[in-house]
């Protein structure tokens, strides 16, 4: 199977682009910016590199029209902000959205056409359990995130008279740098509130999302990978 993970440079993108990779699929990430630890990914795992920000269009596009056949793609390109809704600016905002949600957009318009053309494909998207709770002082997170789990649902519906299956993982508190902010403090008493006693890490929620690229009668499904934290 092809592959796409988007934000496969770093945290849970890296560790899927890792998994599937050993697995035996052919596996293409995208990344922005990270150009030393894509590289280095590329060269651990025989996965290629794509240079491409997924909240440009254009870009995103272009990338696609490169690739040929695609059978599966797994959005994993996302950005957070942690502060009161007072302090984010209005800028701030509309990069998260156009990041975490306009890019899942970009991306499965991206790969449509050869999923169409046989009838057949799976996209998993990447939540958090922010997404279906909510959490103080990530509103604007949290909101992208609960947008995404609609999008997975509509999108299953939608797609699913195509073969095409749409899921989704919602991921706990994983430690990647995106959680690195909490401190070690944080970190351990969130830790100490997961019923499975720790943090997750994102070989965690690859295995996850391995499961849900080719479990064959499984669509809209939001899988909670936190450990207890949310239930």
């Amino acid at each position: 199977m092809h592959i796409v993970v988007t934000g496969g440079s770093r945290g849970i993108g890296a560790a899927t682009v890792r998994h599937l990779s050993a697995l035996g699929h052919r596996v293409t990430f995208f990344y922005r910016s990270s150009h030393d630890d894509a590289r280095t990914l590329a060269q651990e795992t025989g996965a290629e590199a794509v240079c491409a920000d997924v909240a440009d269009g254009d870009a995103v596009s272009e990338a696609f029209s490169r690739l040929g056949p695609v059978q599966g793609l797994v959005c994993c390109a996302g950005i957070a902000h942690q502060g009161l809704i007072s302090q984010i600016t209005s800028e701030e905002w509309d990069r998260l959205f156009a990041v975490n949600v306009k890019g899942i957009y970009h991306c499965v318009n991206g790969v449509l056409p050869s999923m169409l053309a046989v009838q057949g494909g799976s996209i998993v998207t990447v939540s958090s359990m922010w997404g279906q709770v909510g959490a103080s002082c990530e509103v604007c997170y949290s909101a992208t995130k609960g947008a995404v789990i609609a999008m997975t649902k509509a999108l299953a519906q939608e797609l699913g008279p195509s073969g095409i299956r749409v899921n989704c993982v919602a991921p706990g508190v994983v430690e990647t740098d995106m959680v690195m902010g909490y401190g070690p403090e944080v970190l351990a008493d969130l830790a100490q509130q997961t019923p499975m006693g720790r943090n997750g890490t994102p070989e965690d929620v690859a295995k996850a999302i391995a499961y849900l690229l080719e479990a064959p009668f499984v669509t809209g499904q939001v899988l909670g990978v936190n450990g207890g934290f949310v239930l």
